[in-house]
């Protein structure tokens, strides 16, 4: 049965990764991951966002990709360490910092892509994601963390678990198996969506035979983060069900052109 997140949207899936920043974001100084690029891939008309939260000192989950605040400003402290006003304040001319509930609240009709980065956060989502499972997928590089995600929620009440993709340990396996020629059904039981870059390193991950798989499975495949048109048109050609996109605008206009005109490349 397909979950509610994926219903109703068009295919293939265009995730804005991190949000949106534009040209004009860009010599404003948007940020990732902020309410300003959210709104910025809402105007383009992404259904879709991908993003990371970390959680505070003050036990705060927001949308917040690193473990420090080294990349943006600097800064080697870690997100945990830092008081959820100063993070504000920093994120002040960059595009607002947003918290989880944050973001549910401020974009009711965006369906949200959550990369949960630690631990400290599994239990702090259950009660912010209870009401909007329908419309968030959990995932992680762990399955452990994704899991505990899913199980919080659950313990929160709510009557759906979110959409949900598999982590490292999960692809690895499929891959195996898909290369052996075994069924995966066991392993992607409960599983959504694979999110995979076509590579890492020297190691091809996506393969026609782990899309065959998972779409045995009924799991979706999404590749991360790609942002040629050639590419993306390649890909869809394999079947790829989504792609994680840092120009989600030119996804949109080259997976799903307006009717009439010509793919964008």
């Amino acid at each position: 049965m397909t979950h509610p997140y994926f219903e109703k949207a068009r295919h293939p899936r265009v995730l804005a990764h991190r949000g949106l920043i534009t040209a004009a974001g860009e010599d404003s100084g948007v940020w990732e991951n902020t309410a300003a690029s959210f709104a910025a891939a809402h105007a383009a008309g992404v259904e879709y966002v991908e993003t990371d939260c970390q959680v505070t000192a003050d036990g705060d989950v927001v949308l917040f990709h690193d473990a420090t605040l080294d990349r943006l400003i600097g800064d080697p402290r870690a997100v945990r360490d830092v008081r959820t006003r100063e993070l504000r304040s920093v994120f002040a001319d960059h595009g607002g910092l947003l918290t989880v509930a944050e973001a549910l609240a401020s974009f009711p009709r965006l369906r949200f892509n959550i990369d949960v980065k630690t631990d400290a956060a599994t239990g702090l989502l259950g009660p912010i994601l209870v009401d909007d499972t329908h419309r968030v997928l959990v995932t992680s590089f762990s399955d452990a963390n994704r899991r505990a995600t899913i199980a919080a929620v659950l313990r929160a009440g709510a009557a759906l678990r979110p959409a949900t993709s598999g982590g490292r340990a999960t692809i690895a396996s499929l891959r195996a198996l898909s290369s052996l020629r075994l069924s995966p059904a066991r392993l992607l039981r409960g599983v959504d969506a694979l999110q995979i870059p076509e590579r890492h390193g020297a190691i091809k991950v996506l393969t026609p035979a782990l899309v065959r798989a998972a779409h045995r499975s009924g799991v979706e495949v999404h590749v991360w983060t790609v942002n040629e048109p050639d590419t993306m048109l390649r890909l869809a050609g394999i079947g790829i069900d989504g792609f994680v996109s840092d120009r989600a605008d030119l996804a949109l206009a080259t997976l799903h052109p307006p009717q009439g005109s010509q793919p964008a490349l």
